[in-house]
């Protein structure tokens, strides 16, 4: 009964994070010999499933408004950390690339490839304004969650954090399984990048973050054996979907800032040579599959939840 109290006090962000780094521990144990750092990671696993467990148990318990922020919160910088740790496991779990694969679908789609074919339209302020809109998807998350935080119940909060969290951790999935590298690497040269899509002022800055966020460090002498398999699914047009999703779905004041930035961002993953079209057809495969599934798996867990509380 304690276990199953204990389990109760979950939300539906807590239970499907726990979950998943219990898969992600599984995987490190399965593939031991090739994870050069599993039992770290592991370790780190079982750390944060125990400190998620804590906090959710003293949230419930307390009932204090700082505890009940963290507890809301928290699953944003979590999925930073997952995305770091599948950094250490993809490659060296499933080490073939489909890059060439993506290339032919869209070549035989369209006829050309499209990061080559829109390049024809570059100049310095279009670069410019696609690589803000693009640097925004870090943001954007934060500006949706707030407002919802603010102007609705804790639940309604509870809902679009956890449809949010397990889209990332579905794309996560993707990535395992189709492992690529994008058209920059594969299509261009990336040393090029810089003197093909110059930008104006910002593009630079935002373009070195986005590339330490993905583990290429400045100066790499093989930025490709660096690099995070993460194309597809897009988890750019994957997310941003979401985000706009919910935007509308509680008719949030910023959901037209929301779908500009999400309209740009998602043009932008092809201008700017991050992805190929079918990863964007991917994202959105796997934003109503997000949607959809989430949706049936937050209603069972409310209801078991419930079932089991004093």
């Amino acid at each position: 009964m304690r276990i199953r109290k204990l389990l109760s006090s979950l939300s539906p962000v807590d239970l499907v994070s726990a979950v998943f780094l219990l898969f992600l521990t599984f995987l490190n144990i399965l593939f031991c010999s090739r994870v050069p750092l599993w039992i770290e990671l592991v370790l780190i696993n079982v750390f944060v499933i125990s400190v998620i467990f804590f906090i959710a148990w003293l949230s419930e318990l307390r009932k204090n408004r700082i505890l009940i922020g963290i507890h809301r919160w928290y699953c944003y910088l979590l999925v930073i950390l997952v995305f770091k740790e599948i950094y250490q496991m993809i490659h060296r779990i499933n080490p073939t690339d489909y890059d060439q694969l993506f290339i032919s679908i869209d070549y035989w789609v369209f006829g050309v490839n499209p990061t080559q074919w829109i390049y024809q339209f570059s100049h310095p302020l279009v670069t410019e304004i696609f690589q803000t809109a693009y640097f925004s998807y870090y943001l954007i998350f934060i500006l949706v969650g707030v407002e919802v935080y603010r102007r609705y119940p804790i639940d309604k909060f509870d809902h679009a954090a956890f449809l949010i969290v397990y889209g990332f951790y579905l794309s996560y999935l993707g990535y395992f399984l189709l492992p690529a590298v994008g058209p920059r690497f594969t299509l261009h040269n990336f040393a090029e990048l810089d003197h093909d899509l110059p930008g104006i002022f910002l593009t630079p800055f935002f373009r070195s973050i986005i590339n330490a966020g993905e583990s290429i460090p400045s100066g790499s002498l093989n930025p490709i054996a660096n690099v995070q398999r993460d194309v597809f699914p897009s988890g750019h047009a994957q997310m941003t979907l979401i985000c706009t999703y919910l935007a509308f779905h509680y008719r949030l004041h910023s959901k037209w800032v929301v779908t500009v930035l999400a309209s740009l961002l998602i043009i932008g993953t092809i201008y700017l040579r991050y992805h190929y079209v079918i990863d964007l057809a991917g994202g959105a495969i796997f934003f109503a599959l997000t949607i959809w599934s989430g949706n049936m798996l937050e209603s069972w867990w409310t209801r078991y939840s419930s079932s089991h509380k004093e």
